[in-house]
């Protein structure tokens, strides 16, 4: 059942708000904007018309940014679907590398050697965990998300 409000209405009521505060990154401000239009005419849109019974539907484009719940849900959905098909069916455990939050000036200054650099340290230390704590190879899955 779907409600009647959706994450783009509270950006559209309270965004301006909140960007007032100057509490958020230029990289925050661009994706409330980003969800605060999506599916809207502002994006544009197309028309749909069926084969059969002539009807026609006006859907409008959407955002496509990763942190838009209505253009990422299904997206997430298919990809865990998909790697729990491909897991091998074996105990395993999900875990996540984070870094500070002071670190991401470097990342933007040159996200590939930052990328190299934290999956390398990420892989050594699952290796070496892996073998020393249980005398088992590890594996590891690791998605830079953009």
């Amino acid at each position: 059942m779907r409600t009647s409000f959706e994450l783009a209405h509270v950006v559209r009521i309270f965004g301006s708000q909140l960007v007032e505060r100057k509490t958020l990154t230029p990289l925050q401000i661009k994706v409330l904007g980003k969800i605060a239009v999506c599916r809207t005419a502002a994006l544009g849109g197309h028309e749909e018309v069926c084969d059969h019974c002539g009807v026609v539907r006006y859907s409008y484009n959407s955002c496509g940014d990763r942190h838009c719940p209505k253009c990422q849900a299904a997206k997430q959905a298919f990809w865990i679907e998909e790697l729990l098909q491909s897991t091998l069916p074996l105990r395993h455990y999900h875990l996540v590398f984070t870094v500070p939050h002071l670190l991401n000036p470097l990342c933007l200054h040159n996200d590939r050697l930052y990328y190299n650099l934290l999956f390398d340290a990420v892989w050594n230390t699952l290796r070496a965990f892996g073998y020393s704590h249980y005398g088992a190879e590890t594996g590891a899955l690791c998605v830079k998300s953009s």
